[in-house]
């Protein structure tokens, strides 16, 4: 793993490399409240954006609010959320997730991670991708490619997403917390990709833990 000067030089290099976060970025799948983005994260579990944009598209036609979802049988939720597989577990799922919103916060979504993943159905990925998009909060919310990419880098060395969560927030400046999670992401999506990432271009590759992967050039 960098040292911490190592690893605010990787930001400072990303920071001004990638795009960060944009005037269309949206909340998680494009949900317009807090809600509707809980509820997308759940569905997108195990399953491809464009399944869940249906799944969530399909539900939200039903039903926009948690009184409204508890009022569905969980044949229906099921029906309209098949796309995105799971959907039996799901459906119960986010039955269980609308009646704790409603019994235990007052149908209100908490702002505080602590408050979400209180929540059946939210774990720390889902919970700060919502404070990060719904609220406006400073946390870096770990996805496939953020992972990948902080463990390759060296940025954390962590096996499981949660705890490169935890390293990230740990270790992180201050003042990257922001938009760390699209730099992150994008730098995985552009440049330090999955099976053949592009190490000659790489503006953190003198810094990089894992070194060049057999890459492309360009």
């Amino acid at each position: 793993m960098l040292d911490s000067a190592q690893i605010e030089e990787v930001f400072r290099r990303l920071s001004e490399a990638m795009p960060g976060r944009t005037s269309n970025a949206k909340g998680p799948k494009g949900q317009p409240d807090a809600f509707r983005s809980c509820v997308s994260c759940m569905l997108s579990a195990q399953s491809l954006d464009r399944n869940t944009a249906a799944a969530s598209r399909a539900l939200f036609e039903l039903a926009r609010t948690p009184e409204e979802m508890i009022a569905l049988d969980d044949a229906v939720i099921a029906e309209a959320i098949k796309p995105c597989g799971l959907y039996n577990n799901k459906a119960r799922n986010i039955r269980k997730f609308c009646t704790a919103l409603l019994e235990d916060h007052g149908g209100v979504v908490p702002d505080t991670r602590e408050g979400l993943m209180s929540l059946p159905g939210i774990g720390r990925k889902c919970a700060d991708i919502v404070l990060s998009f719904t609220f406006g909060k400073d946390v870096i919310a770990v996805d496939t490619h953020v992972h990948r990419v902080c463990n390759r880098i060296g940025l954390t060395a962590a096996r499981s997403a949660e705890k490169t969560a935890e390293q990230l927030e740990a270790h992180s400046p201050r003042w990257a917390m922001a938009d760390g999670h699209f730099w992150l992401i994008q730098f995985g999506k552009r440049v330090c990709r999955s099976r053949i990432p592009k190490c000659g271009i790489c503006v953190v590759s003198d810094l990089c833990e894992t070194g060049p992967i057999g890459s492309e050039s360009e």
